[in-house]
């Protein structure tokens, strides 16, 4: 493996890793605003809850690593990315800013409980959405060169069934892979009316999860045929993906096995996200921005490799710990424990 090669599979370990768990994060979200309009909310709020306090501050931490790593393996991608994302990412930070006033005034506040509710619930379908637009502009057509300038083709990506097809990918796919997880987590807290509530969410969002993937692969082909025949060439990952994806809806549909279901989860979207990734290689940005023509030089590149591994073998071992004293600790799963202690 190259350098080049090494360096983007760093980073898209760490995309990979911001996708379950902010997913999860996001999904929650939805979900608990849901159950709050069905009048629901005493049933599994308690779940959500449990899952999000000691969590929630660390979500983030896969994406600034990435953003921080994108910029210095390859520093080209602020000049290109830099227009196109000046306003879905401003808006995306917004949405991460009242998401977490959220955590305070729903904790602290006394009035208007059910906007702060609200807000939470729209920013865990917003925050996907505007997110996933990175993907679709990757795949070129929506920026172009003229005099030396970037320009960003608006227009273009808001009636591009490409664009679309991937905001309702990220969207489903939230929802069906948070409620995979507090499927699972239900189940180790023993909490049974929760667990046939969230139970009925995963499978409910999971067929549409499956659709959308179908729409995105037929967008794609449309859009970037390149890139589709190298998908192709890699159709052994996509349905291992497929597999895992039956294996984990079957475990579910047959009430057993819930955090075996949810690895299996992981599974299928790990071959999906990094076949995805394999499948786009050498560009970052079609076909503007290849790994190999704007990386960083060589010492940089090994000094950014060794401190994200770093960084890596860091932070797995703190989530570890993290779901060891809270998320998999029986006594705090079943509500017999307080996050901050007994």
């Amino acid at each position: 493996m190259n350098l080049e090669v090494a360096g983007i599979t760093v980073l898209w370990t760490f995309l990979y890793g911001y996708l379950i768990v902010a997913s999860i994060d996001f999904g929650a979200g939805f979900f608990s605003y849901y159950s709050y309009r069905t009048k629901k909310e005493h049933l599994i709020q308690n779940i959500i809850k449990r899952y999000l306090s000691p969590v929630w501050e660390v979500t983030n931490v896969f994406l600034i690593f990435f953003i921080v790593g994108i910029v210095g393996f390859f520093p080209d991608t602020a000049y290109y990315y830099g227009t196109a994302l000046l306003v879905p990412g401003s808006v995306a930070i917004v949405l991460l800013a009242v998401r977490g006033s959220y955590y305070a005034f729903s904790t602290y506040g006394t009035k208007s409980r059910q906007v702060y509710v609200f807000l939470y619930g729209a920013t865990g379908l917003l925050i996907p959405a505007s997110l996933s637009t990175v993907l679709t502009i990757s795949e070129g057509g929506f920026i172009e060169i003229h005099d030396g300038k970037v320009v960003f083709l608006f227009q273009r990506l808001f009636f591009s069934l490409y664009s679309w097809s991937v905001v309702l990918l990220a969207i489903v796919s939230v929802l069906y892979i948070s409620a995979m997880f507090l499927t699972f987590y239900a189940a180790k807290a023993k909490d049974i009316p929760a667990l046939e509530i969230v139970r009925r969410w995963a499978l409910i969002w999971s067929t549409p999860t499956i659709v959308c993937s179908l729409i995105v692969f037929y967008s794609i082909n449309l859009h970037n045929p390149e890139h589709f025949q190298h998908i192709l060439e890699l159709s052994w990952m996509f349905a291992c993906s497929f597999l895992f994806f039956l294996a984990a809806v079957y475990l579910v549909w047959r009430k057993k096995n819930y955090g075996i279901s949810f690895i299996l989860v992981m599974f299928q979207f790990a071959f999906a996200f990094y076949g995805y990734g394999a499948a786009h290689l050498p560009y970052i940005l079609y076909p503007y921005l290849s790994i190999y023509e704007h990386f960083t030089n060589k010492a940089m590149g090994i000094a950014l490799i060794i401190a994200f591994l770093a960084g890596l073998l860091l932070l797995i071992p703190s989530l570890f710990l993290l779901m060891r004293l809270f998320l998999f600790n029986v006594r705090y799963v079943q509500g017999r424990m307080h996050p901050k202690g007994d």
